[in-house]
């Protein structure tokens, strides 16, 4: 009934009120003072917003205290150098050797090989990994023992399961009994890890980097073997010679590599109270805790050479010692 005495639609009122809300003074009281809100309008309001959000000057509080903060000026990032002379490159540097004859030890010749082989940085961390992995594949791991299953006797229960008052015991194969079987025993296992090749390498050659810089790596020209001298007087021979150039016991012992096996030498350091004195390998038997263990290294000039190529795989074709003596000879043609 009250829609009927309307003049005007539902729809028409909502269009009306639509239109002229904007316009209309929005008179309000507060809820705490008996003051009346500003008499704006919502369309000024609006205006006034759009207004000052529009403007590029940055609107402050009322306190003077607060000030605009500084505009940030970009600092420029470093940049890194993507090219090494020669000068900062360790690598592209040589590294002179001096070669020695036996058993007189007197300087021969120089030898000179690139700084990849005996320039390397010291590696702790890797020189680690090496021998670590040398012990574990030195482990044999044979230890054995047998469980209950494989020990030998009779399956019978040794007493009645109640009424003894002991213990509940089954064959006398039980691991609780002496002579059974043994719980969680060692049985034959492989203790070797694995270390990448190059790796292996490089800790190879930073070994003999630390000798080389220590001075404590000494080449010899020829073959580490006493010739001319008899088998009952080579271990003094090799005494009075190792204790002449400091390198025996009391200067720390010395590791003699030969490229081949050198019978007199073997022989005289076999002898009572050598092996404190000093030791020798073949090149095939040396390992990295073998190079860093005694007090000096003496190297056969080709046993050396045979390690230089041997543990190369981490370097390039170029920075091989092959392709690096064929570009020295042609420098020099």
């Amino acid at each position: 009934m009250a829609a009927k005495r309307l003049k005007t639609s539902a729809d028409g009122l909502l269009t009306a009120s639509r239109y002229t809300l904007p316009t209309r003074q929005c008179f309000s009281r507060y809820l705490t003072t008996e003051t009346t809100s500003p008499t704006t309008t919502i369309a000024q309001a609006y205006a006034d917003a759009q207004l000052a959000s529009s403007s590029t000057t940055p609107i402050l509080h009322d306190r003077p205290n607060i000030q605009p903060p500084p505009p940030r000026v970009a600092t420029p990032k470093p940049t890194r150098p993507t090219t090494f002379t020669p000068q900062s490159n360790p690598f592209a540097k040589t590294a002179t050797l001096t070669s020695h004859a036996f058993p007189s030890m007197e300087p021969l010749t120089h030898a000179t090989y690139p700084g990849t082989h005996l320039l390397c940085p010291m590696r702790k961390d890797i020189l680690h990994r090496a021998v670590i992995y040398e012990g574990d594949m030195t482990r044999q791991g044979t230890a054995s023992t047998k469980y209950r299953s494989e020990v030998h006797g009779s399956n019978r229960k040794i007493r009645p399961q109640k009424g003894t008052g002991s213990a509940r015991l089954g064959d006398k194969k039980s691991p609780m009994l002496k002579g059974g079987g043994v719980a969680f025993g060692p049985k034959p296992r492989d203790f070797s890890t694995k270390l990448p090749r190059k790796i292996y390498d490089l800790a190879w050659r930073t070994a003999l980097s630390y000798r080389y810089k220590q001075g404590e790596l000494i080449c010899v020209e020829d073959m580490i073997e006493l010739e001319g001298v008899h088998e009952h007087s080579a271990p003094r021979y090799l005494l009075d010679m190792l204790r002449h150039n400091n390198m025996g016991h009391a200067n720390g012992r010395t590791l003699f590599i030969t490229l081949e096996e050198r019978p007199a030498l073997f022989e005289a350091l076999e002898a009572e109270r050598m092996g404190r004195e000093a030791k020798a390998l073949e090149v095939v038997d040396v390992d990295v805790k073998d190079l860093l263990e005694l007090g000096r290294v003496v190297v056969e000039r080709e046993a050396l050479e045979w390690m230089f190529v041997e543990h190369e795989d981490d370097l390039g074709p170029k920075d091989k010692l092959v392709s690096w003596e064929r570009n020295q000879e042609a420098l020099l043609k």
